[in-house]
């Protein structure tokens, strides 16, 4: 494949939904209107092909002579770069519009295009009534054309250009039908949440920029004695640059303190939350610190924290999960919860050298299956919701297996793949995380410290596995139930959005056998920059892990079918005898009140001191300040009557004035 058609076809991944984006934002709401979802389509059926020919095509048939090893030190994998424009030159800082491939790149982007391309087909259905139809479709493809920019960014600069792209998109998608006061409440809170995990990464990258003079990827992240020669020259900053970029992966993929606001982004269409949760933004987080591996193998404490925050988001989302009765908000937790397995393994490195790159294997590979068995449980449980009637309480419709047969057996295999069921796509990858914690609390130095990682991970394993069948177990099982705005009738999911539930449902049952036990995925993801190769006879099964992890799976999914199915009863009684700790779960362990009262009051009394500041004293010295001039013009204005006589008499007295003057200077 000639060099030209590489590039195009780079191009061609972004430059798609962008260009969905300008035709549907311009002729959707006059000319396309309801078929306003074709243009994005054929952008996202044109990004997914070019993103598997990149995948399959362009990158294994490059080898490791793509790079020229001289120019970027001891980076040795295949990768594609196209050059743009110089946008921005400032004196030592320089930065262009630059698309850059490789390994982790290709996944990223064949998981993000192929899965919001069934998202946007789903969809056209779900949103077939709504009158925001053309802003919708123009919203979600400069949501998508936002996220594949950050992936192909090749520098830093460029990545947080995007960074904050995907957060606007965001913005506009949760606040989607602005009209209800929640869901503009939301989207401001998204927003604001984010601004604080991204002042830390613009912190991380002016730290790079003056430590590394450059914020090119390559530059900074393919040398790993470059890196050592900065923490040598000054010690700490490497740590200090990792916890930034860190903070900056907290907000964006909802880690603990910074997760309060993706349960809340539920008040968006469903195909939103399937495109938040699964294939987009709360992806960019787990990306961040996988391509940044280089410079948190060089800082341990930070990777100490990275997986120490992953365990607590992890087990609190799990905790916080098993008293919701919002379908979509158990789900939401869920997400948060598996952010932070992921978060667990990335690390690992912290544990030993030879840790590094089956961390973040195994990271990045439940990255990928989890995009497509929770984009499959968000658009199953917005079939439920579009079955009855915008309801989404769980204690207000149950038995809907028969009303809903595609939706419940689809929503069954999604939620199995979650729970780790045996061969299905989570348990593959829940595995592997759970392997790599296993090794690293084995390690002398942190053994202790991954071996309480490691005991959190498989509780939480058995909470996932609880929740998720307590929601199917409300949802499908029990007396037949709908409210009243289902009507009579519940009616199933339409053509239109019954197939992307059926193609997602084969992705989540087949695709972790697929990759994972086969090693393709860590074989591909492994020519990553920063990442050594694992030799072929070090790659085996975990079977011991397998093993706990199918008991621990199952264990969790029987007990939920006792208390839900067998004696629903039970229940309600543990919750009357634990009431406090079920509250504090209820009430999602209060942590909006708690950030409220430290972080929200304060900054409300801050700034309303600073308003009164703003006004009784700057406005004051302002206005006195405004006051002099006037003083001063007045009283000229004194001598100016209007008389004539009056005139004549000040003329006199000037000239007066002026002869006396001369002759007193001679």
């Amino acid at each position: 494949m000639s060099e030209e058609i590489q590039q195009l076809v780079l191009w061609l991944i972004p430059v798609a939904p962008l260009a969905s984006a300008v035709i549907t934002a311009l002729l959707g709401p006059k000319l396309l209107r309801y078929k306003s979802h074709l243009p994005c389509w054929s952008a996202l059926a044109v990004s997914f092909v070019c993103s598997l020919i990149l995948l399959l095509k362009i990158l294994p048939s490059m080898g490791s002579a793509a790079v020229d090893p001289s120019e970027v030190g001891t980076f040795a994998g295949p990768q594609v770069l196209v050059s743009g424009y110089e946008w921005l030159n400032v004196g030592d800082l320089h930065a262009n519009i630059e698309l850059r491939a490789d390994s982790i790149t290709a996944i990223m982007l064949t998981m993000v295009t192929g899965v919001s391309l069934l998202v946007s087909i789903f969809g056209s259905g779900y949103m077939s009534h709504d009158p925001g139809y053309p802003r919708f479709f123009a919203a979600v493809s400069m949501f998508v054309f936002s996220m594949c920019m950050l992936v192909l960014s090749g520098s830093f600069a460029l990545l947080f250009v995007f960074w904050e792209a995907v957060g606007l998109c965001s913005y506009l998608l949760i606040g989607f039908w602005y009209q209800k006061p929640a869901a503009a409440a939301a989207a401001k809170k998204a927003f604001v949440v984010n601004r604080i995990g991204d002042f830390g990464l613009i912190m991380g990258i002016f730290l790079i920029w003056t430590n590394f003079g450059s914020l090119d990827f390559v530059t900074v992240l393919s040398d790993s004695a470059r890196i050592a020669a900065v923490e040598v020259k000054n010690p700490g900053v490497i740590q200090l640059i990792c916890f930034c970029l860190f903070l900056g992966a907290m907000g964006k993929s909802a880690q603990f303190p910074l997760q309060v606001w993706l349960p809340d982004a539920m008040e968006g269409p469903t195909p939103v939350s399937a495109l938040i949760h699964a294939a987009t933004m709360v992806t960019a987080g787990v990306y961040l610190v996988a391509r940044c591996t280089p410079l948190f193998v060089m800082a341990p404490n930070a990777q100490l924290a990275v997986s120490a925050i992953g365990a607590a988001t992890a087990a609190i989302a799990a905790l916080t999960a098993l008293t919701q009765m919002d379908l979509k908000r158990v789900l939401a937790y869920s997400t948060v919860s598996q952010l932070g397995f992921m978060f667990m393994a990335l690390g690992c490195g912290a544990a030993s050298a030879e840790l590094v790159t089956p961390a973040v294997t195994a990271g990045m590979f439940h990255l990928f299956t989890h995009a497509f068995f929770k984009a499959l449980l968000f658009l199953a449980a917005g079939s439920v919701m579009h079955a009855m009637g915008d309801v989404i309480d769980m204690r207000r419709f149950s038995g809907l297996k028969h009303a809903l047969p595609i939706t419940h057996w689809t929503f069954l295999v999604g939620a199995a793949a979650l729970a780790g069921v045996p061969l299905l796509a989570g348990f593959w990858s829940k595995d592997d995380i759970l392997a790599v914690l296993s090794e690293a609390s084995h390690s002398k130095e942190h053994g202790l410290f991954f071996g309480v990682i490691w005991a959190v991970a498989t509780g939480t394993a058995f909470l996932t596995a609880f929740y998720t069948f307590r929601a199917y177990f409300m949802t499908f099982c029990g007396p037949e139930k709908f409210p009243a705005e289902a009507g009579h009738h519940p009616h199933e999911a339409t053509p239109i959005m019954a197939w992307p539930l059926r193609i997602l449902a084969v992705c989540a049952a087949l695709i972790g056998l697929a990759v994972g036990p086969t090693h393709l995925f860590a074989n591909y993801l492994q020519k990553t920059m920063g990442l050594t190769p694992v030799p072929p006879d070090s790659q085996h099964l975990h079977w011991d892990v397998m093993a706990l992890s199918s008991v621990v799976a199952i264990a969790g999914i029987g007990l939920a079918w006792m208390f839900y199915v067998a004696s629903p009863k039970i229940p309600g009684a543990i919750a009357s005898a634990m009431k406090p700790l079920y509250l504090i779960s209820q009430g999602k362990f209060f942590l909006d009140e708690i950030l409220k009262a430290l972080v929200v009051l304060p900054l409300v009394g801050i700034a309303k001191l600073a308003t009164v500041f703003d006004r009784g004293v700057i406005d004051c010295i302002v206005d006195s300040i405004g006051a002099i001039p006037k003083a001063l013009s007045s009283i000229p204005r004194q001598f100016h009557t209007g008389v004539v006589s009056s005139y004549a008499g000040f003329m006199w007295a000037g000239v007066v004035a002026a002869v006396v003057l001369v002759l007193t200077m001679f």
